[in-house]
């Protein structure tokens, strides 16, 4: 009941306080179990207004974030959705309560492994998990209604555009290793169309396609 009220509260006053307006991004938010994607240590601020270690060096990101990316996507119930970076899994699983199947790529095997079983134990079985490169995307199943980069990249992959279906949408972080801007862009008949939404700071994207291994 506790983990149930903070959550509540977590979507009032961080998401929709900050003019988060879509019905499906909210209710994703208030039913998700944001505590169970981080570690028991630090389960009592999985509701908090900021990222958190969960390990490898990576994070789970601030839920306004999420929630932020999330409605930028623009997603129907009958959307096919490309994650890169599967992380924590959380992102994926406010995805899975929208689209219709959610496909998420983890580089790093100890976060697939982790993902994939929470995602089992709550029952996400519209979501596809992948142990690869994910900035080199997933060919075979594209192309997709939306594309969702969980991580910054030096520029935007042509790769990753090239598997949006027209009328697809992706929103990725953008910039240097320090600061991005997360930019959404649009594919239609004529191209590619993108908006800037604001500054941000995620891990790097490291792949291929991304930054490379230090």
């Amino acid at each position: 009941m506790k983990f149930d009220r903070l959550r509540n509260d977590m979507v009032e006053k961080q998401i929709e306080a900050r003019g988060i307006t879509d019905p499906n991004v909210l209710a994703a938010m208030r039913k998700v179990p944001r505590h169970l994607f981080v570690s028991e240590a630090l389960m009592d601020q999985a509701y908090s207004d900021f990222p958190l270690p969960i390990g490898e060096q990576q994070t789970i990101s601030q839920p306004y974030i999420v929630a932020e990316m999330t409605q930028a996507l623009q997603l129907t119930k009958d959307d096919r959705v490309l994650e890169i970076g599967t992380g924590s899994g959380y992102q994926a699983a406010i995805l899975a309560q929208i689209a219709f199947r959610v496909y998420t790529i983890e580089r790093i095997h100890s976060l697939y492994v982790k993902a994939r079983k929470l995602f089992d134990q709550l029952g996400y079985h519209n979501i596809v998990t992948r142990y690869s490169d994910g900035t080199s995307g997933w060919r075979d199943e594209s192309p997709f209604d939306a594309i969702i980069v969980t991580a910054g990249a030096p520029e935007i992959p042509a790769v990753l555009v090239n598997q949006l279906a027209v009328g697809g949408r992706m929103v990725i972080p953008v910039g240097n290793q320090y600061s991005q801007d997360l930019v959404r862009l649009v594919r239609d008949e004529r191209g590619i169309h993108q908006v800037n939404l604001g500054g941000c700071r995620f891990v790097k994207l490291i792949g291929e396609h991304g930054w490379r291994e230090p």
